[in-house]
Protein backbone atom coordinates (compact mmCIF):
# COMPACT_ATOMS: atom_id res chain seq x y z
CA UNK A 1 0.00 0.00 0.00
CA UNK A 2 1.44 3.35 -1.03
CA UNK A 3 0.79 6.67 0.63
CA UNK A 4 -0.78 9.51 -1.29
CA UNK A 5 1.97 12.02 -2.09
CA UNK A 6 1.99 14.98 0.30
CA UNK A 7 3.13 18.58 -0.43
CA UNK A 8 3.18 18.06 -4.18
CA UNK A 9 6.02 15.72 -5.00
CA UNK A 10 7.17 15.34 -1.39
CA UNK A 11 6.82 11.73 -0.21
CA UNK A 12 7.65 11.13 3.45
CA UNK A 13 10.13 8.40 4.40
CA UNK A 14 10.46 6.42 7.61
CA UNK A 15 13.97 7.70 8.32
CA UNK A 16 15.84 11.03 7.99
CA UNK A 17 17.65 10.48 4.75
CA UNK A 18 18.03 12.27 1.42
CA UNK A 19 15.99 10.57 -1.27
CA UNK A 20 15.02 11.67 -4.79
CA UNK A 21 11.36 11.95 -3.78
CA UNK A 22 11.47 13.70 -0.41
CA UNK A 23 12.58 17.29 -1.32
CA UNK A 24 11.45 20.00 -3.69
CA UNK A 25 13.69 21.18 -6.50
CA UNK A 26 14.35 24.93 -6.65
CA UNK A 27 14.98 25.02 -10.40
CA UNK A 28 11.49 24.10 -11.52
CA UNK A 29 10.18 27.66 -11.32
CA UNK A 30 8.20 27.18 -8.09
CA UNK A 31 10.17 28.54 -5.15
CA UNK A 32 8.17 27.37 -2.17
CA UNK A 33 9.43 28.04 1.33
CA UNK A 34 7.50 24.99 2.52
CA UNK A 35 10.25 22.94 0.98
CA UNK A 36 12.57 20.99 3.17
CA UNK A 37 15.90 22.44 1.98
CA UNK A 38 16.18 26.25 1.72
CA UNK A 39 18.66 28.13 -0.48
CA UNK A 40 21.66 29.97 0.92
CA UNK A 41 20.60 33.60 1.44
CA UNK A 42 23.02 36.50 1.74
CA UNK A 43 21.73 38.73 4.48
CA UNK A 44 24.19 41.52 3.75
CA UNK A 45 23.12 44.27 1.36
CA UNK A 46 25.40 44.74 -1.66
CA UNK A 47 26.68 48.31 -2.07
CA UNK A 48 26.65 48.33 -5.86
CA UNK A 49 26.58 52.17 -6.17
CA UNK A 50 29.20 52.92 -3.53
CA UNK A 51 28.57 56.01 -1.46
CA UNK A 52 25.32 57.39 -2.86
CA UNK A 53 25.21 60.68 -0.94
CA UNK A 54 25.95 63.90 -2.80
CA UNK A 55 26.25 66.52 -0.06
CA UNK A 56 29.52 68.01 1.07
CA UNK A 57 30.10 70.75 -1.51
CA UNK A 58 28.80 73.59 0.65
CA UNK A 59 30.61 72.25 3.70
CA UNK A 60 33.87 72.62 1.77
CA UNK A 61 33.36 76.19 0.59
CA UNK A 62 31.00 77.86 3.02
CA UNK A 63 29.40 78.01 6.41
CA UNK A 64 25.94 77.96 7.98
CA UNK A 65 24.60 80.85 10.05
CA UNK A 66 21.20 81.50 11.63
CA UNK A 67 18.78 84.30 10.72
CA UNK A 68 15.35 85.30 11.99
CA UNK A 69 13.68 86.96 8.97
CA UNK A 70 11.88 86.01 5.78
CA UNK A 71 14.62 87.67 3.75
CA UNK A 72 18.38 88.14 3.94
CA UNK A 73 19.75 91.37 2.44
CA UNK A 74 23.38 92.21 1.83
CA UNK A 75 25.20 95.06 0.10
CA UNK A 76 28.19 94.83 -2.22
CA UNK A 77 30.65 97.59 -3.06
CA UNK A 78 30.59 99.21 -6.47
CA UNK A 79 33.60 100.24 -8.54
CA UNK A 80 35.83 102.92 -7.08
CA UNK A 81 36.70 104.78 -10.28
CA UNK A 82 34.40 106.66 -12.64
CA UNK A 83 33.84 105.10 -16.07
CA UNK A 84 31.07 104.87 -18.66
CA UNK A 85 30.48 102.61 -21.63
CA UNK A 86 28.01 102.47 -24.49
CA UNK A 87 27.31 106.20 -25.04
CA UNK A 88 26.80 108.42 -28.09
CA UNK A 89 29.38 110.87 -29.48
CA UNK A 90 28.35 113.61 -31.87
CA UNK A 91 27.02 117.14 -32.24
CA UNK A 92 28.48 120.53 -31.51
CA UNK A 93 29.44 120.93 -27.85
CA UNK A 94 30.69 124.24 -26.51
CA UNK A 95 31.82 125.77 -29.78
CA UNK A 96 35.30 124.27 -30.07
CA UNK A 97 34.52 121.87 -32.90
CA UNK A 98 32.06 119.32 -34.18
CA UNK A 99 31.44 115.93 -32.63
CA UNK A 100 32.85 116.64 -29.19
CA UNK A 101 29.64 116.13 -27.22
CA UNK A 102 29.16 112.91 -25.29
CA UNK A 103 25.62 111.83 -24.43
CA UNK A 104 25.38 109.26 -21.66
CA UNK A 105 22.49 106.85 -21.29
CA UNK A 106 19.30 108.38 -19.90
CA UNK A 107 19.40 106.27 -16.74
CA UNK A 108 23.03 107.12 -15.91
CA UNK A 109 23.96 109.83 -13.45
CA UNK A 110 26.72 112.14 -14.65
CA UNK A 111 29.35 112.58 -11.93
CA UNK A 112 32.17 113.85 -14.17
CA UNK A 113 33.40 117.32 -13.24
CA UNK A 114 34.64 120.10 -15.49
CA UNK A 115 38.46 120.11 -15.70
CA UNK A 116 38.53 116.32 -15.28
CA UNK A 117 40.85 114.50 -17.67
CA UNK A 118 39.41 111.43 -19.37
CA UNK A 119 40.50 108.64 -21.70
CA UNK A 120 38.23 107.63 -24.59
CA UNK A 121 38.75 104.13 -26.00
CA UNK A 122 37.25 102.87 -29.26
CA UNK A 123 37.79 99.08 -29.36
CA UNK A 124 36.38 98.87 -32.89
CA UNK A 125 39.21 100.95 -34.36
CA UNK A 126 41.82 100.71 -31.63
CA UNK A 127 41.90 104.49 -31.37
CA UNK A 128 42.08 106.38 -28.12
CA UNK A 129 41.93 110.04 -27.17
CA UNK A 130 42.90 111.81 -23.95
CA UNK A 131 40.61 114.74 -23.40
CA UNK A 132 39.84 117.64 -21.10
CA UNK A 133 36.25 118.00 -19.93
CA UNK A 134 35.16 121.55 -20.78
CA UNK A 135 31.49 121.21 -19.95
CA UNK A 136 29.41 118.83 -17.85
CA UNK A 137 25.64 118.81 -17.57
CA UNK A 138 24.77 117.12 -14.28
CA UNK A 139 21.03 117.56 -14.61
CA UNK A 140 19.35 114.31 -13.63
CA UNK A 141 18.76 112.26 -16.78
CA UNK A 142 20.65 114.69 -19.05
CA UNK A 143 24.07 113.05 -18.87
CA UNK A 144 26.10 115.11 -21.38
CA UNK A 145 29.78 116.04 -21.47
CA UNK A 146 31.80 118.41 -23.65
CA UNK A 147 35.35 117.18 -24.18
CA UNK A 148 38.34 118.46 -26.13
CA UNK A 149 41.23 116.18 -27.14
CA UNK A 150 44.63 117.29 -25.88
CA UNK A 151 46.09 116.31 -29.28
CA UNK A 152 43.89 118.69 -31.30
CA UNK A 153 42.07 121.95 -30.92
CA UNK A 154 39.05 120.57 -32.73
CA UNK A 155 36.53 117.80 -32.18
CA UNK A 156 37.00 114.07 -31.95
CA UNK A 157 36.27 113.44 -35.63
CA UNK A 158 39.15 115.61 -36.79
CA UNK A 159 41.33 114.19 -34.01
CA UNK A 160 41.15 110.78 -35.69
CA UNK A 161 39.18 109.07 -32.92
CA UNK A 162 36.26 108.32 -35.22
CA UNK A 163 35.20 108.82 -38.81
CA UNK A 164 31.58 109.66 -38.05
CA UNK A 165 29.33 110.27 -35.06
CA UNK A 166 28.97 107.20 -32.84
CA UNK A 167 25.48 106.07 -31.90
CA UNK A 168 24.37 105.40 -28.36
CA UNK A 169 25.13 101.86 -27.24
CA UNK A 170 28.37 101.57 -29.18
CA UNK A 171 31.04 99.93 -27.04
CA UNK A 172 33.13 103.07 -26.62
CA UNK A 173 34.55 103.50 -23.14
CA UNK A 174 35.36 106.58 -21.08
CA UNK A 175 37.12 106.74 -17.74
CA UNK A 176 38.42 109.57 -15.59
CA UNK A 177 42.13 109.44 -14.84
CA UNK A 178 42.67 112.81 -13.12
CA UNK A 179 42.09 116.53 -13.54
CA UNK A 180 43.96 119.59 -14.88
CA UNK A 181 43.71 123.19 -13.65
CA UNK A 182 45.52 126.40 -14.57
CA UNK A 183 47.94 128.12 -12.20
CA UNK A 184 46.30 130.15 -9.51
CA UNK A 185 42.88 128.73 -10.29
CA UNK A 186 40.17 128.30 -7.71
CA UNK A 187 37.17 126.05 -7.69
CA UNK A 188 34.10 128.21 -8.02
CA UNK A 189 31.04 128.08 -5.87
CA UNK A 190 28.53 125.34 -6.50
CA UNK A 191 26.17 126.24 -9.28
CA UNK A 192 23.81 123.35 -8.72
CA UNK A 193 22.53 121.28 -11.61
CA UNK A 194 23.30 122.37 -15.14
CA UNK A 195 26.38 122.98 -17.27
CA UNK A 196 29.39 123.81 -15.08
CA UNK A 197 31.93 126.34 -16.42
CA UNK A 198 35.69 125.85 -16.42
CA UNK A 199 37.08 126.14 -12.90
CA UNK A 200 33.54 125.62 -11.71
CA UNK A 201 32.50 123.59 -8.74
CA UNK A 202 33.32 119.90 -8.73
CA UNK A 203 30.65 117.22 -8.60
CA UNK A 204 30.64 115.54 -5.20
CA UNK A 205 30.69 111.77 -5.78
CA UNK A 206 28.85 109.91 -3.07
CA UNK A 207 29.79 106.24 -2.70
CA UNK A 208 27.04 103.83 -3.65
CA UNK A 209 26.48 100.14 -3.25
CA UNK A 210 24.44 97.43 -4.90
CA UNK A 211 21.96 95.59 -2.74
CA UNK A 212 20.98 91.94 -3.17
CA UNK A 213 18.60 89.70 -1.30
CA UNK A 214 17.42 86.11 -1.10
CA UNK A 215 14.56 84.33 0.60
CA UNK A 216 14.63 80.99 2.41
CA UNK A 217 12.57 78.05 1.25
CA UNK A 218 10.99 75.37 3.41
CA UNK A 219 12.20 71.87 2.53
CA UNK A 220 10.25 68.90 3.86
CA UNK A 221 10.19 65.10 3.65
CA UNK A 222 8.46 62.27 5.47
CA UNK A 223 8.81 58.54 6.08
CA UNK A 224 5.74 56.51 7.09
CA UNK A 225 5.44 52.90 8.27
CA UNK A 226 2.22 51.41 9.59
CA UNK A 227 1.96 49.57 12.89
CA UNK A 228 1.37 46.15 11.31
CA UNK A 229 4.58 46.28 9.29
CA UNK A 230 6.46 47.36 12.40
CA UNK A 231 5.37 44.08 14.03
CA UNK A 232 6.73 41.99 11.12
CA UNK A 233 10.44 42.06 11.77
CA UNK A 234 12.91 41.30 9.00
CA UNK A 235 16.58 42.06 9.50
CA UNK A 236 19.02 43.17 6.82
CA UNK A 237 22.71 43.81 7.41
CA UNK A 238 23.61 47.20 5.99
CA UNK A 239 26.43 49.76 5.96
CA UNK A 240 24.98 53.24 5.56
CA UNK A 241 26.61 56.33 4.06
CA UNK A 242 26.48 58.20 7.36
CA UNK A 243 29.07 55.82 8.83
CA UNK A 244 26.81 53.47 10.77
CA UNK A 245 26.54 49.75 10.10
CA UNK A 246 24.78 46.74 11.53
CA UNK A 247 21.40 45.05 11.32
CA UNK A 248 18.44 47.27 10.50
CA UNK A 249 14.75 46.58 10.44
CA UNK A 250 12.22 49.07 8.98
CA UNK A 251 14.59 51.88 10.07
CA UNK A 252 16.62 51.04 6.96
CA UNK A 253 14.07 53.02 4.94
CA UNK A 254 13.99 55.78 7.55
CA UNK A 255 17.77 56.08 7.37
CA UNK A 256 17.73 56.45 3.60
CA UNK A 257 14.95 59.03 3.80
CA UNK A 258 17.09 61.07 6.16
CA UNK A 259 20.15 60.78 3.89
CA UNK A 260 18.11 61.78 0.85
CA UNK A 261 16.70 64.77 2.73
CA UNK A 262 20.18 65.90 3.76
CA UNK A 263 21.23 65.76 0.11
CA UNK A 264 18.16 67.81 -0.83
CA UNK A 265 19.24 70.50 1.62
CA UNK A 266 22.34 71.07 -0.50
CA UNK A 267 20.83 70.36 -3.91
CA UNK A 268 18.09 72.94 -3.32
CA UNK A 269 20.76 75.55 -2.52
CA UNK A 270 22.59 74.74 -5.75
CA UNK A 271 19.62 74.40 -8.13
CA UNK A 272 17.09 76.83 -6.60
CA UNK A 273 15.35 79.50 -8.70
CA UNK A 274 12.86 82.26 -7.95
CA UNK A 275 9.16 81.76 -8.62
CA UNK A 276 8.53 83.96 -11.66
CA UNK A 277 4.76 83.52 -11.38
CA UNK A 278 2.28 82.93 -14.16
CA UNK A 279 0.92 79.77 -15.71
CA UNK A 280 0.02 76.99 -13.30
CA UNK A 281 2.54 78.02 -10.65
CA UNK A 282 1.23 78.92 -7.22
CA UNK A 283 1.53 82.56 -6.24
CA UNK A 284 5.04 83.76 -5.48
CA UNK A 285 3.86 84.80 -2.04
CA UNK A 286 2.94 81.17 -1.32
CA UNK A 287 6.02 79.51 -2.85
CA UNK A 288 8.60 82.26 -3.45
CA UNK A 289 11.46 80.04 -4.49
CA UNK A 290 15.08 80.93 -3.81
CA UNK A 291 18.19 81.90 -5.76
CA UNK A 292 20.55 78.95 -5.92
CA UNK A 293 24.23 78.90 -6.87
CA UNK A 294 23.74 78.21 -10.58
CA UNK A 295 21.06 80.88 -10.90
CA UNK A 296 23.18 83.47 -9.09
CA UNK A 297 26.21 82.86 -11.32
CA UNK A 298 24.16 83.00 -14.52
CA UNK A 299 22.54 86.26 -13.37
CA UNK A 300 25.48 88.05 -11.77
CA UNK A 301 28.58 86.00 -12.56
CA UNK A 302 30.55 84.62 -15.50
CA UNK A 303 29.60 81.74 -17.80
CA UNK A 304 32.23 79.81 -19.77
CA UNK A 305 30.68 77.79 -22.62
CA UNK A 306 32.44 74.85 -24.21
CA UNK A 307 35.71 74.48 -22.30
CA UNK A 308 37.73 71.75 -24.06
CA UNK A 309 41.23 70.34 -23.80
CA UNK A 310 42.06 71.31 -27.41
CA UNK A 311 41.77 75.04 -26.71
CA UNK A 312 41.94 74.70 -22.95
CA UNK A 313 44.94 76.90 -22.19
CA UNK A 314 43.81 79.80 -24.38
CA UNK A 315 40.28 79.61 -23.00
CA UNK A 316 41.52 79.35 -19.43
CA UNK A 317 43.79 82.36 -19.90
CA UNK A 318 40.78 84.30 -21.15
CA UNK A 319 39.03 83.39 -17.88
CA UNK A 320 42.03 84.69 -15.94
CA UNK A 321 41.98 87.96 -17.85
CA UNK A 322 38.33 88.37 -17.00
CA UNK A 323 39.05 87.62 -13.33
CA UNK A 324 41.63 90.41 -13.44
CA UNK A 325 38.81 92.84 -14.24
CA UNK A 326 36.78 91.58 -11.28
CA UNK A 327 37.91 90.95 -7.71
CA UNK A 328 41.09 89.05 -8.66
CA UNK A 329 40.72 86.58 -5.77
CA UNK A 330 44.08 84.80 -5.59
CA UNK A 331 42.85 81.37 -4.44
CA UNK A 332 40.00 79.57 -6.19
CA UNK A 333 38.46 76.11 -6.15
CA UNK A 334 37.31 74.18 -9.19
CA UNK A 335 34.50 71.64 -8.79
CA UNK A 336 34.24 69.72 -12.07
CA UNK A 337 32.55 66.79 -13.72
CA UNK A 338 34.66 63.95 -15.06
CA UNK A 339 35.10 65.18 -18.65
CA UNK A 340 35.98 68.74 -17.68
CA UNK A 341 38.39 67.45 -15.03
CA UNK A 342 40.12 65.39 -17.71
CA UNK A 343 40.24 68.45 -19.98
CA UNK A 344 41.97 70.35 -17.20
CA UNK A 345 44.41 67.47 -16.74
CA UNK A 346 45.25 67.55 -20.45
CA UNK A 347 45.66 71.32 -20.28
CA UNK A 348 47.93 71.11 -17.25
CA UNK A 349 50.08 68.44 -18.89
CA UNK A 350 51.44 71.19 -21.15
CA UNK A 351 52.23 73.58 -18.29
CA UNK A 352 55.59 73.42 -16.55
CA UNK A 353 55.08 72.75 -12.88
CA UNK A 354 51.80 70.96 -13.52
CA UNK A 355 49.94 70.16 -10.35
CA UNK A 356 51.19 70.27 -6.77
CA UNK A 357 54.73 71.14 -7.74
CA UNK A 358 53.78 74.71 -8.56
CA UNK A 359 51.19 75.49 -5.89
CA UNK A 360 51.59 76.72 -2.32
CA UNK A 361 48.33 75.23 -0.97
CA UNK A 362 47.80 78.29 1.21
CA UNK A 363 44.10 77.48 1.51
CA UNK A 364 45.04 74.22 3.24
CA UNK A 365 47.62 75.69 5.65
CA UNK A 366 50.30 75.02 3.02
CA UNK A 367 49.77 71.30 3.55
CA UNK A 368 49.74 69.39 0.28
CA UNK A 369 48.80 66.24 2.20
CA UNK A 370 45.72 67.92 3.65
CA UNK A 371 44.62 69.10 0.21
CA UNK A 372 45.09 65.69 -1.37
CA UNK A 373 43.22 63.99 1.49
CA UNK A 374 40.25 66.23 0.69
CA UNK A 375 40.44 65.25 -2.96
CA UNK A 376 42.03 68.48 -4.23
CA UNK A 377 45.00 68.87 -6.53
CA UNK A 378 46.52 72.27 -7.12
CA UNK A 379 48.13 74.27 -9.87
CA UNK A 380 49.17 77.87 -10.42
CA UNK A 381 48.59 79.99 -13.50
CA UNK A 382 49.56 83.64 -13.64
CA UNK A 383 49.05 85.08 -10.16
CA UNK A 384 46.23 82.64 -9.26
CA UNK A 385 46.21 79.38 -7.33
CA UNK A 386 43.59 76.81 -8.24
CA UNK A 387 42.51 73.69 -6.35
CA UNK A 388 40.74 71.14 -8.52
CA UNK A 389 38.48 68.30 -7.45
CA UNK A 390 35.67 66.17 -8.84
CA UNK A 391 32.12 67.12 -7.90
CA UNK A 392 30.12 63.95 -7.46
CA UNK A 393 26.85 65.81 -7.98
CA UNK A 394 27.88 66.44 -11.61
CA UNK A 395 28.89 62.80 -12.15
CA UNK A 396 26.11 60.83 -10.46
CA UNK A 397 23.73 59.25 -12.98
CA UNK A 398 20.71 60.01 -10.81
CA UNK A 399 21.45 63.76 -10.93
CA UNK A 400 23.39 65.88 -13.45
CA UNK A 401 25.74 63.05 -14.40
CA UNK A 402 23.04 61.77 -16.75
CA UNK A 403 22.86 65.14 -18.56
CA UNK A 404 25.71 65.71 -21.01
CA UNK A 405 25.47 68.03 -23.98
CA UNK A 406 24.08 71.43 -24.86
CA UNK A 407 23.85 73.82 -21.92
CA UNK A 408 24.76 71.13 -19.38
CA UNK A 409 26.52 72.18 -16.19
CA UNK A 410 30.09 70.89 -16.31
CA UNK A 411 31.77 72.66 -13.40
CA UNK A 412 32.04 75.77 -11.29
CA UNK A 413 34.89 78.00 -10.15
CA UNK A 414 34.39 79.27 -6.60
CA UNK A 415 36.64 81.89 -4.96
CA UNK A 416 38.11 80.79 -1.66
CA UNK A 417 38.23 82.82 1.51
CA UNK A 418 35.87 85.55 2.62
CA UNK A 419 34.46 88.85 1.40
CA UNK A 420 33.71 92.07 3.26
CA UNK A 421 30.12 93.32 3.24
CA UNK A 422 28.22 95.96 5.15
CA UNK A 423 25.74 94.51 7.63
CA UNK A 424 22.87 96.95 8.06
CA UNK A 425 21.76 95.31 11.29
CA UNK A 426 25.17 95.50 12.95
CA UNK A 427 26.03 98.79 11.28
CA UNK A 428 29.56 97.70 10.40
CA UNK A 429 31.58 95.80 7.82
CA UNK A 430 31.71 92.06 8.41
CA UNK A 431 33.56 89.21 6.74
CA UNK A 432 31.61 86.28 5.36
CA UNK A 433 32.51 83.33 3.11
CA UNK A 434 31.60 84.02 -0.50
CA UNK A 435 29.16 81.12 -0.21
CA UNK A 436 27.24 80.52 2.99
CA UNK A 437 23.86 79.17 4.03
CA UNK A 438 21.44 81.10 6.22
CA UNK A 439 18.81 79.08 8.08
CA UNK A 440 15.85 80.22 10.17
CA UNK A 441 16.42 79.98 13.89
CA UNK A 442 15.53 81.77 17.09
CA UNK A 443 15.54 81.00 20.79
CA UNK A 444 12.09 79.47 20.37
CA UNK A 445 12.68 77.32 17.28
CA UNK A 446 15.72 76.12 15.35
CA UNK A 447 14.77 75.20 11.77
CA UNK A 448 18.24 74.24 10.55
CA UNK A 449 17.37 70.52 10.58
CA UNK A 450 14.23 69.43 12.41
CA UNK A 451 12.89 65.90 12.78
CA UNK A 452 9.97 64.64 14.88
CA UNK A 453 7.64 61.64 15.22
CA UNK A 454 3.86 61.64 14.86
CA UNK A 455 1.25 58.88 14.84
CA UNK A 456 0.49 56.11 17.35
CA UNK A 457 3.25 53.55 16.65
CA UNK A 458 6.94 53.35 17.33
CA UNK A 459 6.78 55.34 20.54
CA UNK A 460 4.76 58.25 19.12
CA UNK A 461 1.34 58.88 20.67
CA UNK A 462 0.17 62.07 18.99
CA UNK A 463 -2.82 60.90 16.91
CA UNK A 464 -5.09 57.95 16.14
CA UNK A 465 -3.14 57.10 12.99
CA UNK A 466 -1.98 53.46 13.13
CA UNK A 467 1.48 54.32 11.82
CA UNK A 468 4.69 56.06 12.68
CA UNK A 469 5.49 59.22 10.69
CA UNK A 470 9.05 60.53 10.71
CA UNK A 471 9.02 64.18 9.62
CA UNK A 472 11.94 66.26 8.35
CA UNK A 473 11.99 70.02 7.83
CA UNK A 474 14.47 72.79 7.16
CA UNK A 475 14.15 76.44 6.16
CA UNK A 476 17.20 77.94 4.48
CA UNK A 477 18.69 79.91 1.59
CA UNK A 478 22.09 80.38 0.00
CA UNK A 479 23.93 83.71 -0.02
CA UNK A 480 26.20 84.05 -3.07
CA UNK A 481 28.33 87.13 -2.47
CA UNK A 482 30.48 88.76 -5.13
CA UNK A 483 29.11 86.46 -7.83
CA UNK A 484 31.22 88.37 -10.38
CA UNK A 485 34.16 86.27 -9.13
CA UNK A 486 32.43 82.94 -9.87
CA UNK A 487 32.61 81.06 -13.19
CA UNK A 488 30.07 78.50 -14.39
CA UNK A 489 31.32 75.99 -16.97
CA UNK A 490 28.63 74.89 -19.43
CA UNK A 491 28.60 72.52 -22.39
CA UNK A 492 27.97 73.55 -25.98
Amino acid sequence: MSLTPQFGSLIPSQSQQLLPNNYLQFNNGQNDFAQQYLPEIYEAEVERYGNRTLSGFLRMVGAEMPMTSDQVIWSEQNRLHISYQGFAIGGDGSGVGASNKITLAANVNNVVSVNDTVVLLNPATGAEAKCLVTGSDTTAGAGTLDVVPFSSAVGLVNAGFMAAPIAAGTEVKLFVYGSAYAKGSTIGASGGAGVQPLNGSRVSVDPSFTQYSNSPIIIRDQFVINGSDMAQIGWVEVATEDGTSGYLWYLKAESETRLRFEDHLEMAMVEGVYNQGGGLLPAATAVPGTEGLFSAIETRGNVEVGFTAAAGLDEFDAILKNLDTQGAIEENMLFLNRQTALDFDDMLASISGGFAGGTAFGLFENSEEMALNLGFSGFRRGSYDFYKTDWKYLNDASTRGAIVGINSIEGVLVPAGTSTVYDQVLGTNIRRPFLHVRYRASQADDRRMKSWLTGSAGGAFTSTLDAMEVNFLSERCLVTQAANNFVLFKGV
